[in-house]
């Protein structure tokens, strides 16, 4: 029999309303039954103003899953670990690869469970992706272009996390296409040289372009602009002896070699939940911190160059 464990959300702003409440009632393995944020409450359930209130007054909960802004994700995972609760964390998983990796070893040695979220991994399109470039049919793969252009007012109103050190700017988004990438391809990927473009006014990049190499040699590029409208691009080609494969809006549709691939209804977060249940069945963890050492590698090597005030 599988269990039903109790979770907590930590942190209550839009993502968690827009995807993990409707994902959570769906799952049947997790019972919501406490909530910690600054501003923001849930009907139903007890509510907290941090994780520290949430975790005295709820001892019998058995996970947590952190919300909040990477910059606070540190101290919230570890209070919840050390108090030997389950954690999901929220894409990135941290403002830094350190804190991430320093998770997965002290969830190690409290035994729990630590799933590093990578929602659009959960894309439909992913899985086939995978299968087909893995198969001999795909033969070499010779390029990845990826294109990922939105508009940050849009997706992002008002939320100054994003332009602070750890709030990943751009890449806040352009991470999910890398967590793609770096899922989809038979081979490891490295960073050789990024352009970061940086409003005069903040600590993070509007866009970015990344110029990379897998192991197999094949040259791997992405373009990440947040000034972009109204129509957003979320799209990944591989190129390959056998043709192309194209993914769009984000995962949603697929085409390999001219055809178009059917794909099942998307349903990325409820699919994190069942991953983090089994997790927790299995009392294992899943911390791949690949995408984001990518983003670390361009904060680190990257030419930055100044552009206009962004504003509030």
């Amino acid at each position: 029999m599988k269990g039903v464990y109790k979770l907590a959300v930590v942190g209550v702003g839009k993502i968690a309303r827009d995807q993990h409440l409707p994902a959570i009632a769906a799952q049947p393995g997790f019972e919501l039954v406490a909530c910690a944020s600054r501003n923001a409450s849930v009907e139903g359930v007890r509510n907290y103003q941090d994780i520290g209130a949430l975790l005295a007054a709820e001892p019998s909960i058995d996970a947590v899953s952190l919300c909040a802004p990477p910059q606070v994700r540190y101290a919230q995972a570890l209070a919840a670990l050390d108090a030997g609760k389950h954690v999901m964390l929220e894409k990135p998983p941290g403002a830094s690869v350190s804190e991430v990796e320093a998770l997965h070893d002290i969830a190690r040695s409290r035994d729990c469970t630590l799933f590093a979220s990578w929602h659009s991994r959960a894309a439909s399109a992913v899985v086939p992706a995978r299968a087909w470039l893995a198969s001999k049919d795909a033969g070499a793969i010779r390029s990845v272009e990826v294109r990922w252009k939105e508009d940050v007012r849009r997706w992002h109103p008002g939320q100054q996390w994003i332009w602070e050190p750890g709030g990943l700017g751009v890449f806040d988004p352009g991470i999910n296409a890398l967590s793609i990438v770096t899922r989809i391809l038979p081979h490891e990927v490295a960073l050789r040289a990024a352009t970061l473009t940086m409003p005069s006014d903040t600590s993070t990049p509007i866009a970015a372009e990344l110029d990379c190499v897998a192991t197999n040699g094949a040259a791997v590029r992405a373009v990440f602009d947040w000034r972009h409208g109204p129509v957003e691009e979320w799209d990944i080609d591989v190129e390959t002896d056998a043709g192309r494969l194209s993914m769009r809006e984000g995962g949603k549709r697929l085409t390999i070699a001219g055809k178009a691939i059917d794909l099942g209804a998307e349903r990325e977060y409820p699919a994190l939940y069942e991953h983090f249940h089994a997790l927790i069945e299995t009392k294992t963890s899943d911390v791949d911190v690949r995408p984001l050492r990518l983003v670390a590698d361009a904060f680190l090597t990257g030419r930055r160059v100044e552009t206009e005030p962004f504003g509030r």
